[in-house]
């Protein structure tokens, strides 16, 4: 997708919005800020700093584990400036708390584009809480980028959303792998999903319902912020399901599971890669159960996830030694967690994305370069990127891996796919061996 084809998708917006943005600065250019690259000028970038942001659950029913997100993205961003910031620029990261509640979404979005004036906004974490945004932020040409939720909407349609990215795997993909491997696995299952009534639960349950329509015999669906989950365990209980396909995030992860213990219903897992941390699963138990339940990793043995990045289970591999690297430098208080290396690896990312985009940064040379290199480029991810002007969507693949005592062992290779009918099929890329460099900055 190039320049004019963007521009045309917002059209219409663009024209109610250009009074706004030219009072504002928000969605182009800013007589006040003076860009790098021969005075070229840009809303939020300077000669000396690019400033972005993003929203994200600090507090609420969604803060253990992904508040610890952006925690991570700045550990990696002092890295990054401390060893001559991107062409010269250091990246200033604004957070803004909020709370898991789309309506604090949208005011502190606008914030951050209209008062703050970021050049772009990184990150955001939340299906239903980015949705409340993302058509704002098309509308106003801001670079939303690497979304913290693998909805589908953040990519699979760059003409309706030109300006937003995913990162992680999209939660189709997701349902897509488990399904296979469940027919080709548990054929004789009776399969119960347990999904978030959003675009979260919904993507999933397309893709698992592809590979194992026929073997579902309940879908129970749990509203974020309702934290009485007892009626959907006693459905799925009742459906005599024997495994349960769990698209959760951590908070409802653990509630599902204090309640199946208490209903004495002890299926076969499997746990969506978002709501599968060993540790913090472990330790919302001990909390929600007022101390019954022992808060240990061991709380998930036997439990089915997947896996897209390596994780604290792995402190032999190259990538988390330099997220501890980072980690250990950044002085944050705590230790370094899945989250934080979430946040550092899509840190990381977007410090490509910068490099490649160029000195004289714009909104639109951000976007162009993602679609025209960010296919290739490297990281911790284990599978590649899908990043097009016809894909807006990240990376392709994941692992199916098996938990005990906090370590997930494999139970496939890396398999990649895309959405719709697109086969699955053993990644043969390389990308799972790739190592960072010495430097710890790309290459």
């Amino acid at each position: 997708m190039n320049t004019r084809t963007r521009k045309l998708a917002v059209l219409t917006s663009v024209l109610a919005l250009t009074a706004l943005a030219g009072a504002c600065g928000a969605g182009g250019k800013d007589d006040d800020d003076k860009g790098g690259g021969g005075g070229a000028t840009e809303v939020g970038v300077t000669d000396a700093a690019v400033t972005i942001g993003g929203t994200f659950p600090l507090t609420g029913v969604a803060a253990p584990g992904y508040s610890e997100i952006p925690t991570g993205a700045q550990a990696y961003f002092d890295y990054v400036n401390a060893n001559g910031g991107v062409h010269g620029r250091s990246i200033e990261f604004l957070v803004k708390d909020d709370g898991y509640d789309p309506t604090k979404t949208s005011s502190l979005t606008d914030e951050l584009v209209l008062k703050d004036k970021v050049f772009a906004t990184l990150g955001s974490l939340g299906t239903p809480t980015h949705n409340a945004v993302v058509d704002s932020l098309n509308d106003q040409e801001v670079p939303d980028l690497f979304v913290s939720s693998g909805a589908l909407a953040w990519g699979d349609d760059p003409g309706a959303h030109p300006w937003t990215f995913g990162w992680q795997p999209d939660y189709e993909i997701e349902g897509k792998i488990i399904g296979q491997w469940v027919s080709e696995n548990m054929p004789d299952a009776k399969v119960g999903l347990f999904l978030q009534d959003d675009d979260f639960g919904e993507d999933a349950e397309k893709g698992v319902r592809e590979y194992i329509d026929a073997q579902v015999v309940e879908a129970q669906r749990y509203t974020s912020g309702n934290t009485d989950v007892g009626p959907q365990i006693a459905a799925l209980q009742a459906s005599g399901a024997d495994l349960v396909l769990s698209f959760t995030t951590p908070s409802y992860t653990a509630l599902g599971q204090l309640v199946s213990l208490k209903l004495g219903f002890k299926p076969q897992w499997y746990v969506s890669n978002v709501g599968s941390d060993p540790t913090l699963v472990g330790g919302l138990l001990e909390r929600f159960s007022e101390g019954a339940v022992p808060g240990t990793a061991s709380s998930l043995n036997g439990v089915m996830t997947t896996r897209y990045i390596p994780g604290v289970d792995q402190p032999d591999n190259p990538w988390v030694q330099l997220w501890q690297k980072v980690w250990d430098e950044s002085g944050q208080d705590g230790e370094l967690t899945n989250y934080r290396i979430y946040g550092m690896s899509f840190a990381y990312t977007f410090v490509q994305a910068l490099e490649a985009a160029g000195e004289d940064l714009t909104r639109d040379g951000l976007v162009e370069a993602i679609e025209d290199d960010g296919g290739d480029f490297a990281g911790p991810q284990l599978a590649p990127y899908r990043y097009s002007s016809d894909s807006h969507l990240g990376i392709s693949g994941m692992q199916v891996v098996e938990l005990q005592d906090g370590v997930g062992q494999p139970v496939t290779d890396v398999l990649t796919t895309d959405i719709g009918d697109s086969e699955i099929a053993t990644d043969d890329s390389g990308q799972a061996d790739d190592a960072p460099p010495e430097s710890g900055l790309p290459e």
